[in-house]
């Protein structure tokens, strides 16, 4: 596979790849880390195998950050349409990185590379961040992100049976 940006030699080598099929295992992994450290597991319905045949999809971007061949952490996107545009946008759905591994640039240099992967297209990445994640609102700022207050609506099946049945 191809390494996305290089190590650097003043720090711990950090490595940054586009995940691949093999690492679905490990991506499932961290997936339900993050949802976890958010009170968010009962959502995740994703296992290993599927895990496989997502990461074989072109419009599925994860990126894994590894020192000393473990991975540390991920970048999640999906290429989406964007009608407004008639072009693309990278959808970002998760940063995260594991403990102990935290603020030593690992999500700078996930970022980066998530960066260099709209970069040659000119598109535009795009999420969401909770309000109560101050942490996270600063480091987005830092990168240069515009934060603009937005409500996220989900509906779920159950919440638009009736309507779907007229």
């Amino acid at each position: 596979m191809t390494e996305l940006s290089t190590t650097d030699p003043a720090r711990t080598a950090t490595g940054i790849r586009r995940a691949s099929p093999a690492d679905a295992g490990e991506v499932a992994a961290m997936v339900r880390e993050i949802a976890e450290h958010e009170d968010q597991s009962v959502h995740v319905h994703v296992d290993g195998g599927r895990w496989r045949t997502l990461l074989a999809r072109p419009d599925v971007v994860v990126l894994l950050a590894e020192r000393d061949g473990r991975a540390v952490g991920y970048v999640s996107a999906v290429r989406q349409l964007h009608l407004w545009t008639g072009g693309d946008v990278l959808a970002l759905d998760d940063l995260y990185i594991r403990p102990g591994h935290r603020d030593a640039g690992v999500g700078r240099r996930l970022m980066a590379a998530l960066a260099s992967l709209a970069a040659p297209e000119q598109l535009l990445v795009r999420w969401g961040v909770e309000v109560d994640n101050v942490d996270a609102q600063r480091f987005y700022r830092r990168l240069g992100a515009t934060l603009r207050p937005k409500i996220q609506a989900a509906w779920t099946p159950a919440a638009y049976a009736d309507a779907a049945r007229g």
